[in-house]
């Protein structure tokens, strides 16, 4: 692995650095308040604002793929101007700065402006944040790191809805109170990003070199790095937004004030095996964590389609959790060992561009088939998108470390 300068790294078996740690906290507190939003947006926008299910499965698309498109161009210009941290706190505080929006907006037009400038903070924020995170450490320690990273940002995403029951019956069932609370945690998020991150100085970025970085650079991508980004895509054709978790535990008979639960239930698992997920990426041969992560998302496709009752959702829900302890860390890890260093924000974008773009189509088509044929369907078609990510993982061979 090639150093840069101001780089902050820790040997082989040592502990993570503090700016690690920091990192995690930051992704904690912005979840905390996206979570918070999240677990109340779907049934506000159903039983206030009258939305239908395809409506609400294109917003969630439309939002989700505007991050995926951001985040091409703010990984690339990450690596351009090798200011990591400079794009992460633009990201994260624009997504700050929009969560008052949900609050006061009354109609579906208003969520989605605030739904899609939230993501498109997301998306200037996630790939340069991403490449941090590699950037900060050795490479025998990127699955601890992106697992450590990912079981705190899991955290957030169990106080958040937690957050919401409470502050639901705190406020007698007014979304609209619960939604202020959301703005708290998110400046939090921020405050400490600036405080607590240093910003490496790289030797390779391209404003130093007098090079030229641009997106037909992404020729100089792998091809193991392609088929870690094919073998992505695949599988978030089978995790359409968990907005609809959030719908089918209602549709099951959970009361809206307790629907955050399948939430909690989902990142309480989550949070759980990421770190320890995280440490045996960096031992284990990729496919040992992924076959088995994709075969967890088959199995709960299968139960959430033939729930009959709350608790069968809740425990769908806890299965999908393992699924993503198992695979996102991984992932993470996966894109940035086969990119070079001086593109590693460009590969995190692209890789992000091209799930975005299988989430916005599975999103759509889990609305359109909620719409025509009912949640079963919704639930059958993600096991087969499951399935067919897991053979394809059975012809995955990693990349030779040098």
């Amino acid at each position: 692995m090639s150093r840069h300068k101001g780089e902050i790294h820790s040997g082989t078996g040592g502990k993570l650095p503090r700016s690690i740690w920091a990192l995690g906290f930051v992704s904690m507190f912005m979840d905390v308040s996206s979570e918070l939003v999240h677990s109340l947006l779907p049934v506000y926008m159903r039983n206030v604002l009258g939305a239908s299910m395809m409506t609400i499965g294109m917003l969630e698309g439309v939002a989700e793929a505007t991050a995926s498109i951001t985040k091409v161009f703010s990984g690339t210009f990450s690596d351009y101007i090798g200011k990591r941290k400079l794009l992460a706190v633009l990201g994260y505080g624009l997504s700050a700065l929009i969560k008052p929006l949900f609050p006061v907006a009354n109609t579906i037009g208003l969520v989605f402006a605030a739904r899609f400038t939230d993501r498109i903070g997301k998306g200037i924020r996630d790939a340069p944040r991403d490449a941090l995170v590699a950037d900060l450490v050795l490479e025998d320690m990127r699955g601890r790191a992106y697992g450590l990273r990912q079981s705190l940002d899991s955290a957030g995403a169990i106080a958040g809805p937690l957050l919401a029951m409470a502050f639901m019956i705190f406020f007698t069932g007014n979304i609209k109170a619960v939604l202020w609370i959301a703005v708290i945690p998110a400046f939090l998020s921020v405050l400490l990003l600036m405080a607590g991150v240093p910003e490496p100085e790289h030797a390779e970025k391209a404003s130093d070199s007098g090079k030229r970085l641009k997106l037909s650079d992404a020729g100089r991508l792998p091809f193991h790095y392609w088929l870690v980004v094919t073998l992505g895509t695949i599988l978030t054709l089978a995790r359409f937004s968990d907005a609809f978790l959030v719908l089918r535990a209602q549709q099951l008979g959970l009361a809206p004030g307790l629907v955050p639960l399948i939430l909690i239930v989902m990142n309480v698992t989550y949070s759980l095996f990421a770190y320890p997920a995280g440490k045996a990426a960096d031992r284990l041969q990729p496919g040992r964590l992924l076959l088995p992560g994709t075969a967890l998302l088959v199995v709960a496709d299968i139960v959430l389609a033939n729930a009959g009752s709350p608790v069968a959702a809740l425990a769908g829900a806890g299965i999908w959790g393992g699924h993503m302890a198992l695979t996102q860390g991984l992932l993470s890890k996966l894109v940035a060992d086969t990119a070079p260093p001086d593109l590693r924000g460009t590969a995190f974008g692209i890789f992000n561009l091209l799930t975005g773009g299988a989430l916005l189509l599975s999103s759509l088509i889990a609305g359109g088939l909620w719409n025509s044929f009912g949640p079963q369907a919704t639930f059958i078609a993600g096991a087969a998108f499951a399935a067919l990510a897991t053979t394809g993982l059975c012809f995955y061979r990693p990349a030779h470390r040098p």
